[in-house]
Formats: structure tokens, sequence, C-alpha cells
């Protein structure tokens, strides 16, 4: 892209008062040039055919055509069109369901000026730009959820492997030379952690799931 052809932006976004902030913002920049505001993602739609942005700024939260959707529509259609979810919201399924739908950036919209026009710039290279804690989210979300009982204590799972035994709390309270109080503490905390509802459950659980073998 030469210096003198710059960014064609779209703001996508159902408060007035953002897209017009946005807009004004944005304008000061002579390396953007605004083409187009949308209410919501339905708007968004049809008027990327006739302005032709080269970045798309997205609300995630809209009536009508909310933003992922509206991004998945724009991408199956435009493929060159670099969409950014700006968005207020950092819950698990708003972060991924922006990503799946095609986003290549999520900033939120207390980002700063600079920052935002150099995830524009960056969008209209093809490179991601992912706000950190969205970026958290995702690796979470990557890795999966953690195996059932890996935050079982060392002495929880001297407990557990006792109830496994078959032991009462008072056999593994005198074992462990422990109190039958504590003891029992300990025990709701293992049904506790490994979503069992009694003793029983939780002991086939450790058996099913391997939980008391070695980390």
């Amino acid at each position: 892209m030469s210096a003198q052809t710059p960014i064609r932006v779209m703001i996508v976004d159902d408060h007035n008062l953002v897209r017009d902030g946005l807009n004004l913002l944005l304008s000061t920049y002579d390396e953007l040039n605004i083409v187009a505001l949308a209410e919501n993602g339905e708007q968004a739609i049809d008027l990327c055919s006739q302005v032709e942005p080269d970045v798309v700024l997205m609300d995630i939260v809209m009536p009508e055509v909310d933003g992922p959707s509206a991004t998945k529509r724009i991408i199956t259609t435009y493929p060159d069109i670099k969409i950014i979810a700006l968005t207020s919201y950092l819950e698990d399924d708003m972060v991924m369901r922006a990503i799946n739908a095609g986003s290549v950036g999520y900033l939120l919209k207390n980002v700063s000026a600079p920052k935002l026009v150099e995830t524009i710039k960056a969008a209209h290279q093809g490179q991601a730009t992912i706000d950190a804690s969205a970026a958290t989210i995702l690796l979470k979300v990557s890795q999966g959820p953690p195996a059932l009982g890996n935050d079982l204590t060392e002495r929880e799972r001297e407990v557990l492997a006792l109830m496994v035994d078959g032991k009462t709390n008072k056999e593994i309270a005198e074992r462990l030379s422990l109190s039958p109080g504590t003891i029992r503490a300990y025990v709701s905390k293992i049904l506790s952690k490994l979503g069992a509802s009694n003793r029983t459950e939780a002991a086939m659980l450790a058996m099913q799931r391997n939980i008391l073998s070695p980390v």
C-alpha cells in the first residue's frame, strides 16, 4: 500500500455515541478513511458491497444481526475484508465466537487511539492483534478443561485413596492421625472437586479416571 492510499474503514456499532466518537477520532488520522458507519450487522453486510472497506471495526452485541454472525457472512462473501472485534465484552463465549467467525483482531473499547490505529494497520496487512485478556481466554479454551482431580491436594489424594479402599471416616482419621471432623471436611472438599454426590461415586470416579495415578 502506498503512503497516499488510506485504509478504508467501516465502523459498526449500535450506539450512536460510540460510532460518532470513533468516526471523529479516527478521521483525524490521514492514513485512515472512514467510508461508512453501520448500526447493526445487517446494515454492515449491505454496506460492504457499496463502500468496499478494507477493515471493519465490528461490535459484538447488536440487534438484528450480531457481530460474529455478520463477520462470518461478510468474510464468506468478501474474504479480503479484515474484521476487528471491538467490544466491551470479555466473556469466553464472546471471544470464541468472534475469533471463530473470522475476526483478525479482538480489542476492548477502552483501547487507546494509537493502539487502535496500529491494530487497523496490522489487520490490513493480515496480522492478528488480540487483547491480552482475550488471548488468555483463547489459550485457556485451547488447552481444554483441567483433568478431573488435578486440583486435589496431596492430603486430599491420600484421603481419596483410603475412600477407594472402603475405609470409613473413623478409619481414615485413625490411619492419618487426624480427627473425624477434619476427615469429614476433606471428604466434602473431595466430593466438591470431583462433582460427586457421595463417597461411592467419588471412589468410582477415582478408579475410572485414574485420578490417583502419579501426576
